[in-house]
């Protein structure tokens, strides 16, 4: 299957709005153009860093110059009886979106585990086809991970305006075939009835090639900014990488669009020699029904959160902000305010907590 983007695959691919070849990342014929040849169908299964020769599945031995490892990450399985039951599904892939899109009729049930951007996204998609829609969330609120809990109860309150029933702090205990249905049981002896049911508990990196390679990996295949892995013929990129953000201060792996193409930029200016790319500001995104939620800057601490906007009416910011500059932002409809949050860390501005409260305050 040729290269596709993968946002389309809980939103628009999944609801029917949208063909596989609309999610091409680039048109079939641009490959040959561009003397890019593709080896469709095959894995990667050793890299030989002695002798420079990638091998394949089928036994054959690609030589490189330089080797760029942009594996990604694979759906985190889930542990319990039951969870590799038919009905059960993962969204990782094209093939998986369609599959699933084929069992979301009107009426029909779908418990959907985990309330992260991918469980969230299917459920609201699932729920304007007319589906029946359950989230189960081991946290607080949903997103947990990513956006603080006051953000994660709005768009709890948001699915149930929607009729999504998002039940937290549970966990999964079972999954149970009962005739011609499933049936999810939770630790807290409760049942949850369903026709299918779509697990999105998070991923893990696909640095097994890295691993058997011998290159250093720790949730993820350990390299600089610019995807450069010990071995300097080789670099890593996008999801499998964990590197030291040059902004952060700290190594992070990052699961996002925007972040796979900037970092496959950065690489590319290092392997041809030119200004490596600057360092960006860590950004993603997740549309809900009509909200569009953007997510800018990855902090790990803060000092204080400060809203700007009216947050019922779902067209807020929420800041983070620590020892005087901003570390992070969750904007919802507010897509001036997330630019505004980028530069305001990039360049380490200092602003106070009123000023952010401001919706005048917009600084060049």
């Amino acid at each position: 299957m040729l290269p596709y983007e993968r946002p389309p695959l809980s939103k628009s691919l999944l609801a029917g709005a949208n063909t596989l070849e609309q999610a091409l990342v680039l048109a079939p014929d641009w490959y040959d153009r561009h003397a890019v040849r593709l080896h469709l169908g095959r894995h990667a299964v050793y890299v030989d860093r002695s002798r420079t020769e990638l091998v394949l599945d089928d036994g054959r031995s690609l030589h490189y110059d330089t080797l760029v490892l942009a594996t990604g990450a694979k759906a985190r399985r889930l542990r319990v009886p039951g969870a590799d039951l038919s009905g059960v599904h993962y969204l990782r892939t094209a093939t998986q979106s369609l599959e699933l899109r084929q069992r979301l009729r009107p009426g029909k049930r779908l418990v959907v585990i985990g309330g992260g951007f991918i469980g969230l996204e299917v459920a609201a998609t699932a729920s304007t086809m007319g589906v029946q829609v359950c989230v189960v969330e081991a946290a607080a609120a949903p997103m947990a991970r990513v956006v603080p809990p006051e953000v994660g109860r709005l768009f709890a309150e948001l699915h149930r305006r929607h009729g999504v029933a998002v039940h937290t702090h549970a966990q999964v205990d079972a999954i149970r075939c009962e005739g011609t249905h499933l049936a999810v049981r939770l630790q807290d002896g409760r049942g949850l009835d369903a026709d299918s049911v779509v697990v999105g508990i998070g991923v893990v990196a696909n640095d097994a090639l890295a691993v058997a390679s011998g290159l250093p990996v720790d949730d993820g295949i350990l390299a600089d900014a610019s995807g450069r892995t010990e071995d300097p013929r080789i670099y890593a990129i996008g999801d499998c990488a964990r590197f030291l953000h040059p902004l952060l201060g700290r190594a992070v792996r990052l699961e996002a669009w925007q972040h796979a193409n900037q970092h496959a930029e950065a690489a590319a200016c290092s392997i041809l020699g030119a200004d490596e790319a600057g360092a960006h500001v860590p950004w993603a995104w997740s549309d809900q029904y009509d909200a569009n939620l953007q997510v800018t800057g990855a902090p790990d601490q803060w000092d204080a959160l400060v809203w700007r906007g009216v947050p019922s009416a779902m067209a807020a910011t929420l800041f983070q902000w620590f020892e005087g500059h901003v570390v992070g932002a969750v904007s919802i409809n507010r897509a001036k305010d997330a630019r505004l949050a980028a530069r305001l860390i990039a360049r380490r501005t200092s602003v106070t907590p009123e000023q952010l409260a401001d919706p005048a305050f917009y600084p060049c």
